[in-house]
């Protein structure tokens, strides 16, 4: 009787260690896990979980690689791209995948009216985003999506898009099981609905403001993967808490580490840091809507006020740069030589101000974000730190946040904030992807005088052209425009280039960090 117990413990224990558990400790909670209807990072990470793209990325790098379609191909005028699809993938909920599938999900990100969207209040603003307007609107790129067989799909353009299977690519435009989404109607997305996709997990459990459970998928497409039998997205905001709580073992590894812990991780026995490829900007944007800062003159005494050389320093050290340009480094054949950074001079700002009307400064509402980011990831004190150069000049200001889906929403209503941080982590490997979210007409989050949202014609017409263009040369000569006219513009400052610091337990291999800020879970292993 004795061996027999002794035999069923040791039998049970060995099922225990067999189910391989990851722990990440995640800086913050999903706004939705619905494709195409959101904007941040976090969403992303765990949506990148649950669902494939259409194409994929090689990883660790923007290099494209077959996703849910194993090839694709352009018409010769590069205005029609067609892609065959993987065949005998289903959805977590057992249907197929087919050619209707992705075109159901295409529509409702494209189309404003399309019945099968969540409500009236879901955005859906990614797709205009990228793809240069919604449709019916003059700007799509996107003139009709064309299912030429069940595995066959076809996208025919307004006009030549030279990175759309690259836009397509992004990982806000993981493909859901339309099934699920009639379902589920307005819950989809959401703690009380369900996510489904066809990527190596599958939705468990959603404890909003507590932690993400995810199962693995047992009929995933890539046969042997995921590594591991389920995965926990654990909600940790505080960065020192992330760190403690890995330290500690809580969980296996962790994004947004403080730059300044690089040490403490080195010298942890148990830790090993990981260094993301750098591929972003956080900024600090200033809205014209708001008087002071509708003149250029303002906005630019703002940029040479701080210092940001110093703020970079103190708190990314060697995992950050700061220069002029609102492209990455990797991104150098697009900027322009004549582009260096704004010259720190509380003097000269001081006399900017004065010229524009405002000798004794103002008052300004600066908000920075809850949570911690790639390139801002210690947001108030980042924003203290600039507030104190901004004093010596006379502006006067109040530092705000809320929660992280307001803060993202907030800014795009009229009047927007006066000012405010964020940043961008590239989608995929063309500037294109940087300018036209944060400059192209309508630009969704800064405003005029009308409180109509802003747009500047001759940078907004010169992103139009550099977008179209197939030719290389002539794209690297118009971005370059571009890049002199954003800086002289200061409407979005460029404060940082980070190369953010993350961390794991040695126990953990095949964990490959993506230079687009987030990856798959799938060839994660532990020991």
């Amino acid at each position: 009787m004795k061996k027999a117990l002794v035999g069923l413990l040791a039998f049970a224990l060995s099922l225990g260690m067999a189910q391989k558990t990851l722990v990440f400790g995640s800086n913050g909670e999903p706004v939705s896990l619905e494709p195409g209807n959101i904007t941040d990072g976090i969403s992303i990470y765990v949506q990148q979980q649950i669902y494939d793209t259409l194409v994929a990325f090689k990883p660790g790098s923007t290099e494209v690689t077959a996703g849910l379609a194993t090839s694709w191909f352009s018409s010769q005028d590069g205005k029609v791209w067609t892609f065959r699809l993987r065949q005998g993938v289903r959805f977590h909920d057992g249907t197929e995948l087919t050619a209707e599938a992705v075109k159901f999900n295409v529509e409702r990100w494209w189309d404003p009216k399309n019945p099968t969207r969540i409500d009236a209040a879901a955005r859906y603003e990614i797709w205009p985003y990228l793809f240069g307007g919604s449709k019916g609107e003059p700007t799509s790129i996107l003139k009709e999506i064309q299912v030429v067989d069940k595995y066959t799909i076809r996208f025919v353009l307004n006009q030549p898009f030279p990175a759309f299977p690259a836009a397509i690519a992004s990982g806000y435009f993981g493909i859901a099981s339309p099934a699920a989404i009639q379902k589920n109607g307005s819950r989809y997305g959401s703690p009380t609905g369900s996510a489904v996709g066809t990527g190596p997990f599958r939705l468990v459990e959603w404890r909003p403001g507590e932690q993400i459970v995810l199962e693995k998928n047992p009929n995933y497409w890539k046969k042997g993967f995921p590594k591991v039998d389920r995965v926990v997205f654990r909600v940790i905001k505080d960065p020192a808490a992330r760190l403690a709580a890995l330290k500690a073992g809580t969980i296996d590894f962790t994004t947004d580490i403080p730059p300044a812990n690089l040490q403490d991780v080195e010298r942890d026995p148990n830790l090993d840091p990981v260094l993301r490829p750098s591929f972003n900007v956080g900024y600090l944007a200033l809205n014209p809507g708001y008087k002071p800062l509708s003149d250029p003159r303002v906005r630019q005494a703002i940029a040479m006020a701080i210092n940001k050389k110093a703020i970079v320093q103190a708190f990314w050290g060697k995992l950050g740069l700061t220069d002029g340009h609102f492209t990455p480094p990797p991104m150098k054949a697009y900027q322009s030589p004549k582009v260096t950074d704004y010259e720190f001079s509380p003097q000269k700002a001081k006399a900017l101000l004065a010229e524009a009307g405002y000798p004794n400064g103002f008052d300004l509402e600066l908000w920075y974000m809850p949570v911690s980011r790639p390139y801002f990831p210690t947001p108030k004190e980042i924003a203290e730190a600039m507030a104190a150069d901004l004093s010596a000049i006379g502006i006067r200001v109040k530092l705000q946040t809320k929660d992280w889906a307001s803060y993202l929403n907030d800014r795009k209503q009229a009047p927007g904030f006066q000012a405010y941080m964020l940043g961008w982590t590239g989608d995929y490997g063309d500037p294109q992807n940087f300018y036209d979210p944060h400059f192209a007409c309508p630009i969704s989050d800064l405003f005029d005088s009308t409180r109509k949202p802003l747009c500047v014609k001759e940078l907004g017409d010169l992103l139009t052209k550099a977008a179209t263009t197939p030719n290389l040369e002539e794209r690297k000569r118009l971005y370059q425009r571009a890049d002199e006219l954003t800086f002289n513009l200061a409407l979005r400052i460029p404060i940082v280039h980070s190369q953010p610091l993350l961390a794991k337990r040695k126990n953990i291999s095949g964990w490959v960090p993506s230079p687009l800020g987030s990856e798959s879970f799938e060839a994660i292993e532990k020991r």
